[in-house]
């Protein structure tokens, strides 16, 4: 190693003297520096395409000096790789230099004590070396007659950083043990390295982790030959292709371009979070999803991908209340912490194996990212049933699962020892694992026993309840079909109500998978939601009314009633309705992206949400209010106008939702009363949760929490601030009246927020919320307001609820204890309101 340092040094000096005496030295120019010229300060080189440029550049505060890599033709100039990022420049800039040097190195040189601040290797030696910038984004070093990318003295794309290009291959070479893996930055505008990789993991069957430091703290699950297993909506698309490659020497990821006029930045966050933008020109800026072609990517992307949150054998499901419950089979190894939200521990098997007898069995689990694979075994050219053989000849395998989903039915064998770790529910494109199960588990009537009279006694006995359930059968079915018969009538004069069209129970039950668990995408107080799709192809979002729902027949006409006769862009489409026998249920279009409480409460999805994305959305909501309050053929009341009401398409426009307890008021009439009051807290206003009096003023008091919820991302329910005991109303307020609103603003707003338009917008939502309903303004005045920033507003006054926060507290607890409310925000009724 000192022999080394020496021979540096003295190149070093000898490259000083080379520089300094050539008289012939000249600038880099074009994309190609050889050993006759230097790269300096304010000069750069670009490739042949004019993609990328490599030069100096300055960063942090106070600045510092880098060599990095650039898109050339986005005015962001955003980096994709830093060449000393762990060695920045400090001294005067213009001391520093880029040169090539025999034997083959690239050195960023300080020319005025001839110290070399950063070098590259070389394995081999040649006379002419170059340098040379590739329309890819790689920067090479070669001979300059030799353009053979197998020959390469050294390369960039082995040293990627918090940026994956496209041709990048990320994976470990067997033979060499060399690996390539990510290094995220270790801040915004420090490109150190980081605590925070990213590995194509090669022990076990290939998987990409993300580690900090060396714990994991999340994994894509294994490749299956068309994505990874816990990333569903990877998709394959017009835009770019990925792939999984293996050999004998190693293993590698990488994704390739398909369209060369699209720029993509995948980038690895100093938070451990791997997210896609792409670079719209009409907008100027890099977008988390561009168009409907391509699904958004960031992961992790909720709770349940937090690597193995369920501990071994559990098992996470982001749309249950509890998050973690175990396998099925299953039971929690310790039940008092883990009732307790602590689930680190897992869960053990309710019954042991007995693998020594050859009894134990393999139950089917669908729908699910397939467990950790680091410690698992594979064969890609096996049959399921010869893997079943295997993993049932060996004592220690626990589970097994095909490798390739590609074909049907799949192909390959994957091997699983151990408990099973890291394992969660995914309501589409889930996969089906095989665990090992004691026989005993899947025995109906019959145990097993050495013993003829204790099989005997089982027989008579199991007779005697067959004969007896037989005989209830009977006794039952003929009730069935009496109540039958008197339901059909019932339906049918329900059924003349309804001008919608009606869906068999046949077709809703095929296209939900039969109801299945993977299929839920939501929970209300209406019921259960479920995704389906049609035989036509067509997606759906079916709500079906809950047997123990707080809302009953009288919703679930009105919601029909009221979203049929209504048209408008900003309202959920409803296709139909399904009443047949006990079952209630509506049909909608389904959105893709679900409700708007999904992104702008949550850490990861909120960052997705740019203001003018927010500013759309409040625009929309507002839009469709005013067609409920003026425009539409009934003047209708919404009632329960929230966060979770809000569905989002495609395009992430907004569609209000759930009409179940909307009311209308005929005539000019814009206020009615009622004895029982229906909605949901932190969203009513102060008339209708105390008086019962509800009104179009009512929805604009909704329409403004909505507001100010959307700006700050946070819940005005439960919102609380070191330094007081306001809600988010009285928070606001208090903001407005320094003069400080923007202070609200959700902190993942700041790249992309129009301060003006954002105060503004807060000041309207104010308006809405303020304590008496003849100051709140009417849904015209607020669009207006909105839409022309040249409208003077008026001064907002004390909003709803703000000297109020203990009685509001009081009311909320004693609710709780009727079971009128819970944590997911459900509808409710309070009976007989002061």
């Amino acid at each position: 190693m000192e022999s080394v340092s020496l021979l540096l040094l003295l190149l070093s000096w000898l490259l000083l003297l080379a520089v300094s005496n050539n008289p012939n030295s000249s600038h880099a120019t074009h994309d190609i520096i050889n050993s006759t010229q230097i790269l300096k300060d304010g000069d750069t080189i670009s490739s042949s395409g004019g993609r990328f440029e490599l030069g100096f550049f300055k960063l942090g505060s106070p600045f510092k000096q880098y060599l990095g890599i650039r898109y050339k033709q986005i005015p962001a100039k955003t980096v994709v790789w830093v060449a000393n990022r762990n060695v920045p420049i400090i001294a005067n800039a213009s001391q520093v230099v880029l040169k090539v040097a025999k034997p083959g190195l690239l050195l960023v040189l300080n020319i005025n004590n001839a110290a070399i601040l950063w070098s590259t290797n070389t394995s081999r030696a040649v006379q002419n070396p170059v340098a040379q910038l590739l329309d890819s984004g790689n920067l090479v070093v070669r001979d300059a007659a030799d353009e053979n990318p197998d020959n390469f003295l050294w390369q960039s794309f082995d040293y990627p950083a918090q940026t994956y290009l496209p041709g990048v291959r990320m994976g470990k070479n067997l033979v060499t043990g060399k690996e390539v893996y990510m290094t995220a930055w270790r801040s915004d505008d420090d490109p150190s390295s980081g605590e925070i990789t990213m590995h194509c993991d090669p022990s076990g069957y290939p998987q990409t982790v993300i580690r900090n430091g060396s714990t994991v703290i999340y994994r894509t699950g294994p490749w299956n030959g068309l994505r990874w297993s816990g990333i569903p909506f990877l998709s394959r698309n017009p835009i770019y292709t990925y792939d999984l490659v293996m050999d004998q020497d190693g293993m590698w990821i990488a994704y390739q371009l398909l369209k060369n006029s699209v720029y993509i930045h995948l980038t690895l966050t100093p938070a451990g979070v791997l997210q896609r933008e792409m670079w719209v020109e009409q907008g100027g800026k890099w977008y988390p999803r561009p168009g409907p072609m391509i699904e958004t990517l960031v992961v992790p992307l909720d709770v349940c991908d937090s690597y193995g949150i369920c501990g071994p054998n559990g098992l996470c499901n982001i749309d249950d209340s509890a998050t973690c419950t175990c396998l099925d089979k299953f039971l929690a190894k310790y039940e008092g912490p883990w009732d307790m939200g602590n689930w680190s521990e897992g869960c053990v098997r309710r019954t042991a194996l007995n693998c020594s007898e050859g009894t134990d069995v393999f139950v089917e689990y669908s729908g699910i990212k397939l467990p950790d694979t680091r410690n698992s075994w594979f064969n890609r050219t096996m049959t399921l049933g010869e893997c079943e053989q295997v993993c049932r000849r060996n004592c220690s395998c626990t589970a097994y699962s095909v490798v390739d989903i590609s074909s049907d039915p799949g192909s390959g064998c994957l091997l699983w020892f151990g408990d099973l770790m890291d394992t969660r529910s995914l309501s589409q494109k889930g996969q089906s694992i095989f665990i090992r199960m004691a026989a005993s588990e899947l025995a109906v009537f019959y145990g097993v026993s050495s013993n003829s009279k204790v099989k005997r006694r089982n027989i008579l006995i199991g007779s005697l309840s067959l004969a007896f359930g037989l005989t209830l059968l009977a006794l039952g079915l003929g009730f069935y079909m009496w109540k039958m018969k008197r339901k059909e009538k019932e339906e049918m004069k329900s059924k003349q109500d309804f001008e919608l069209p009606l869906f068999n129970l046949s077709t809703i039950t095929r296209g939900t998978n039969n109801f299945s668990s993977n299929n839920k995408i939501g929970e209300g107080g209406f019921g259960l939601v479920y995704k389906g799709v049609l035989e036509d192809g067509m997606e759906i979002a079916v709500k079906r009314l809950s047997k123990t729902s707080m809302q009953g027949l009288e919703e679930f006409k009105n919601e029909i009633i009221y979203i049929a006769k209504l048209q408008h862009r900003n309202f959920v489409k409803l296709l139909g309705c399904c009443i047949q026998g006990e079952e209630m249920m509506l049909v909608y279009e389904y959105m893709t992206n679900k409700s708007l409480d999904a992104f702008i409460f949550d850490s990861i999805k909120s960052k997705l949400l740019d203001w003018p994305m927010r500013f759309n959305i409040i625009n929309g909501i507002a839009r469709g209010l005013l067609y409920l309050h003026q425009d539409s053929q009934l003047r209708i009341i919404h009632r329960d106008l929230k966060a979770s009401n809000v569905l989002l398409d495609m395009d992430m426009n907004p569609k209000i939702s759930d009409f179940g307890l909307a009311r209308s008021v005929s005539g000019n009439e814009i206020e009615a009363n009622t004895r029982h009051v229906v909605g949901t807290l932190g969203y009513m206003s102060p008339e209708y949760t105390i008086d019962g009096l509800f009104s179009i003023k009512s929805d604009v008091f909704s329409f403004g929490v909505l507001v100010l919820e959307i700006i700050s991302g946070k819940r005005n329910r439960g919102f609380s601030h070191p330094d007081h005991h306001l809600n988010l109303l009285g928070h606001a307020w208090m903001l407005y009246k320094k003069e400080k609103s923007v202070e609200l603003l959700d902190q993942h707003l700041a790249d992309s927020c129009d301060a003006p338009q954002i105060i503004r917008s807060i000041h309207i939502g104010l308006l809405c919320v303020q304590q008496c309903t003849e100051d709140r303004p009417n849904m015209s005045s607020v669009l207006m307001m909105l839409t022309n920033e040249n409208l003077l507003l008026s001064e907002a006054k004390e909003p709803g609820f703000f000297t109020k926060r203990k009685m509001a507290t009081s009311e909320y607890s004693s609710s709780s204890t009727r079971g009128d409310i819970s944590i997911n925000e459900v509808s409710f009724s309070l009976i007989d309101p002061r």
